[in-house]
C-alpha cells in the first residue's frame, strides 16, 4: 500500500483563525488578507510577536479542522497508508496540544500513524502534502503544496488549494494507468 505523509500545520489544522484573533487583540482591528498575502501573518511589521504565540501552551488548542479534511483523510486511509507528519520539535510546548487536537479531530488515526520530528527530510513517503515548499524540496516522492497565504508564490510543484482538490489529485492518482 502506497504511503502518504500529511503536514498538520495550515494543511489539517487551520491556524489563520488564530492568527488573526491574535492580531485583532493587539491591534483592535481585523486584519485584511491583502496585508499577509504572499507572507507569513507575523512577517507584517508590528505584528511579530504572533509567531511567539506559538511556542506557548496551549496555542494549538480550538483550532478548526480544514474543510473537507476529516472526511477526505478517511478516504485516503480507504486506498492508502497515511501518516501525519508535524514539524513539532521547534515547538517544544506543541507536543500535547497537538497530539491532543488530533485526537479531537481526527480520532480514526492510530497513534502510531503520528510522527513528531524536526526535519521533515527523513520522511519515506510515496506523497507528503504540506504547506512549506522546504519541505517538499528534499522529499523523494511525490509532492502536493497545500496552499496557503505564504506560499502564493511558489511555482515549483502541484498545488492543491482546499481538501477538495486534494481529493481530486488522490481519486486521479488511482485512476492513472501505471
Amino acid at each position: 500500500m502506497q504511503r502518504i505523509a500529511i503536514d498538520m500545520d495550515e494543511v489539517i489544522a487551520d491556524v489563520m483563525p488564530k492568527f488573526l484573533e491574535l492580531y485583532e487583540q493587539r491591534f483592535g482591528k481585523r486584519l485584511k488578507r491583502e496585508a499577509y498575502w504572499g507572507k507569513k501573518i507575523y512577517q507584517i511589521p508590528g505584528a511579530e510577536y504572533i509567531r511567539e504565540a506559538i511556542y506557548e501552551k496551549g496555542f494549538f488548542k480550538g483550532l478548526p479542522a480544514m474543510p473537507g479534511s476529516q472526511e477526505g483523510i478517511r478516504e485516503l486511509m480507504e486506498h492508502y497508508e497515511v501518516f501525519i507528519v508535524t514539524a513539532a520539535m521547534e515547538f517544544r510546548n506543541s507536543f500535547e496540544d497537538k497530539y491532543d487536537w488530533l485526537q479531537e479531530h481526527f480520532p480514526f488515526i492510530h497513534w502510531k500513524n503520528i510522527v513528531f520530528c524536526g526535519d521533515k527530510s527523513i520522511v519515506q513517503a510515496d506523497y507528503m502534502i504540506d504547506d512549506h515548499a522546504f519541505n517538499l524540496e528534499p522529499f523523494q516522492g511525490k509532492g502536493l503544496l497545500y496552499t496557503a497565504s505564504h506560499n502564493v508564490h511558489e511555482t515549483r510543484f502541484r498545488r492543491a488549494g482546499n481538501w477538495e482538490e486534494v481529493m481530486d489529485y488522490f481519486r486521479a492518482e488511482r485512476s492513472a494507468p501505471e
